[in-house]
């Protein structure tokens, strides 16, 4: 592939636009819905929670995380105008319950109140946060006392093999990841790895080594 075709792919990941975010938007729903799905289990959720999540895509998970309990309450973060419009659309019963709340953002200030909410988790954004440790500290903020914040990326020994990374990605592996935490007041509840099998773009089957970590007050 040529340089413009990997940073198109970089960019579209980043924040989907257009014809070919939808297709993308897609693919990574199904690519990364593992990940999606150990990051929602690890929060544990329970009856009442009102939970965020950073950087949803189309979100076609949500109804999964609804079946978890009841009088749940769903806050979803979105840079991409598209998968903001996207989320909503899949989801719009949901919305038009009330149940589920969807708001663009620039993705640096979350806007809401301090310890708004029970349980935050995001997938496969943490590569593209400008200030990690900024960014890590907002969750903080928004997060309840007793809150569960589940973060969910693949090891940066998978994603170093993928040509499009090298084009807006930063990498990360747990040491990376946990050195972040420690420079904020968040403690480490437990770090899960897991292995999984997905298939490339070329067709083939690889390996994808992923972290579920998850953190509380």
């Amino acid at each position: 592939m040529k340089k413009e075709e990997l940073q198109s792919i970089a960019s579209q990941l980043k924040k989907p636009e257009g014809e070919k975010g939808i297709e993308m938007a897609n693919m990574m729903h199904e690519t990364n819905i593992n990940m999606t799905l150990s990051s929602i289990q690890n929060l544990h959720i329970s009856q009442g929670d009102i939970i965020l999540e950073l950087g949803h895509g189309n979100a076609a998970h949500l109804e999964y995380l609804m079946e978890q309990s009841t009088h749940l309450k769903y806050y979803g973060l979105e840079m991409s105008e598209l998968m903001f419009q996207e989320a909503r659309q899949i989801n719009r019963n949901y919305v038009s319950q009330k149940q589920a709340f969807f708001s663009l953002y620039e993705g640096n200030v979350i806007p809401f109140p301090d310890t708004h909410f029970n349980k935050i988790f995001t997938v496969n954004t943490l590569y593209f946060w400008k200030e990690p440790v900024a960014f890590l500290l907002e969750i903080y903020r928004v997060l309840d006392k007793k809150g569960i914040f589940s973060l969910t990326f693949a090891q940066e020994s998978f994603m170093k093999k993928l040509p499009f990374t090298e084009f807006e990605f930063e990498l990360y592996n747990t040491e990376k990841v946990e050195k972040l935490i420690s420079q904020t007041l968040f403690k480490v509840i437990k770090i899960e790895n897991q292995t999984e099998k997905i298939k490339s773009k070329t067709g083939e089957l690889v390996d994808r080594e992923f972290a579920t970590i998850v953190l509380g007050k």
